[in-house]
């Protein structure tokens, strides 16, 4: 890439596998013991949100994550330069919102250091014709933007808002609407090629938009409506830092580069895990695993799975897998509006809905398709300063392209950084202020990259595998093994491998906790104090 200037700032490649979080030191203490009730296998946020309600049950819990910092996909890196912080996957936490942990306060993560942004515009959209679409917290405010474009298209953005208030209902209508496609619902609902191509990008589905049964997605947009996008100020991994912090303040345990080689199984049962450095850590109770149900089969002695558990793994299935590039940059991206410039948090380039639909082509033959790429941009330090040196900002561009190339993986190595020169070329017709000079420097990482930064992005998949039919609700991981139990007594599972799956929702945690309590001889009613609550 040429025309980077490099402004005295320190090169922060070097720093990349030190993640902000304090943990990373403080949890190096050796336990006085290597015997705990509960053990825990890595360190996302689901299993640490499940070790932060068994924590507070008063079950003595020791988490051992393989990597330097605990926090899985929601942590934060110095990537780039020193000062600017980069959310290593995740950033926009709306779907944890609506999760009781943090819904119903149910264990106080803001005594622990976590406080979220809600930015306002939530999303923005911008065409080459001039034409743009923001979606503002303001409902009437984002209806008035569809309206713009199409009066029609801005009546039924606000018909399906008040729709989507219904969707956990069982009525004849959501059974037939969650039944269809994404595709089928806008195509039959919006008129305007600018309007169809928002709500195709707002947000991006793991699936191709035509495929069944993802007509649910067609009305995402409006949980990002009714939550914005919260941001944990000072990083995606405040979340984990916090709930880590609950966890060793009621008396759990934290170990990071410890990573799980083997499970320990006597007399059928899991007792414990033995770490790849040799030590070993035993479970008076139960263990919880949060590793990749691909890597997890490998553990322990493949008869002990079941052959309709073995049969699940290796049919499992990716998702959309994708690519990102984070920026340092000397000023944020502008797109042009009738009221001036605009630089939102979150941002897609779709250039119309037939290149969504082409998706579904690109990843079954293996192509790498950058002519008018999709591309979603994250913005981060718009929102938070703490992200960056003053006046400086961070970009990271999500692009999307398949793990598996007709020329294998490790083609993704040859091909990286002409994929990403690509794609900020697309970038700048949309906003000619991002000149090359403007850029500092630069991380490229492939669905390689990915898969080897943190080895639960399965082939790339940050959502830990797909959520179509076959691996969602009762499927997943797979049939008559979706209770968090799994087939090994006294081993528990959570994570983006079990429903409802992928994303920071948190909801994999807290329903592992729920069933694990229960097996324990309580309920996380009795632990939070309440008198209902079901798993979610």
């Amino acid at each position: 890439m040429s025309g980077i200037t490099r402004r005295g700032f320190v090169k922060g490649a070097a720093l990349a596998p030190l993640a902000l979080n304090p943990l990373s030191s403080l949890a190096q203490q050796t336990p006085k013991t290597d015997r705990f009730d509960v053990v825990v296998a890595g360190a996302g946020h689901n299993s640490l949100v499940t070790a932060a309600y068994l924590a507070k049950a008063g079950f003595r819990c020791v988490v051992l994550e393989g990597r330097p910092t605990v926090g899985g996909g929601v942590k934060s890196a110095q990537f780039t330069l020193r000062g600017f912080i980069h959310d290593t996957c995740s950033s926009a936490h709306n779907g944890m919102q609506e999760n009781p942990l943090i819904r119903d306060n149910e264990i106080n993560l803001g005594d622990y250091g976590l406080e979220y942004i809600f930015p306002d515009p939530v999303f923005h959209m911008p065409f080459l014709d001039g034409a743009y679409i923001t979606q503002w917290r303001d409902p009437e405010r984002t209806r008035a933007e569809f309206a713009k474009i199409n009066k029609k298209d801005g009546d039924t953005y606000w018909r399906m808002w008040k729709e989507s208030e219904t969707i956990q209902s069982n009525s004849k209508f959501w059974q037939r609407r969650l039944a269809m496609s994404h595709w089928d619902i806008i195509r039959d609902n919006f008129e305007d090629e600018h309007c169809r191509s928002f709500m195709l990008a707002c947000p991006w589905s793991q699936q191709p938009p035509q495929f069944p049964m993802t007509g649910r997605v067609a009305y995402s947009a409006f949980n990002q409506q009714r939550h914005s996008r919260p941001l944990p100020k000072g990083g995606s991994g405040k979340l984990t830092e916090a709930l880590a912090r609950f966890i060793e303040a009621h008396g759990g345990v934290i170990l990071t580069n410890k990573p799980v080689a083997r499970l320990i199984v006597e007399g059928g049962k899991c007792t414990g895990v033995e770490c790849a450095d040799g030590s070993a850590y035993h479970a008076e109770k139960a263990v919880l695993s949060t590793i990749h149900i691909k890597h997890l089969v490998d553990m322990a002695p493949k008869d002990l799975w079941g052959p309709d558990f073995i049969d699940g793994v290796e049919t499992w299935q990716p998702e959309f897998q994708m690519m990102s590039t984070n920026y340092a940059t000397s000023e944020p991206i502008k797109y042009p509006t009738a009221d001036g410039m605009i630089s939102p948090v979150h941002s897609e380039l779709l250039i119309n809905p037939a290149r969504a639909l082409r998706f579904a082509y690109d990843y079954t033959i293996g192509a790498v398709n950058t002519e008018n790429p999709p591309v979603h941009i994250i913005q981060t330090s718009v929102a938070d300063p703490t992200r960056a040196p003053a006046g400086m900002h961070t970009i990271k561009v999500v692009g999307y392209h398949p793990y598996d190339l007709k020329e294998g993986p490790k083609h993704w190595d040859n091909i990286k950084e002409e994929v990403a020169d690509a794609t900020l070329k697309f970038i700048q017709r949309y906003a000619p202020n991002l000149t090359n000079d403007k850029i500092l420097e630069r991380e490229v990482m492939s669905p390689l990259d990915l898969e080897r930064m943190n080895p639960h992005n399965w082939h790339g998949s940050c959502h830990a595998g797909g959520s179509g039919p076959s691996q969602s609700g009762a499927m997943r991981p797979m049939p008559g093994w979706a209770n968090y139990r799994m087939p090994i007594p006294g081993l528990y599972q959570t994570g983006g491998t079990t429903a409802p799956g992928g994303s920071v929702t948190g909801l994999p945690g807290r329903n592992a906790a729920i069933v694990m309590l229960k097996d324990l001889g309580t309920s996380i009613e009795d632990v939070v104090g309440k008198k209902q609550n079901k798993t979610s």
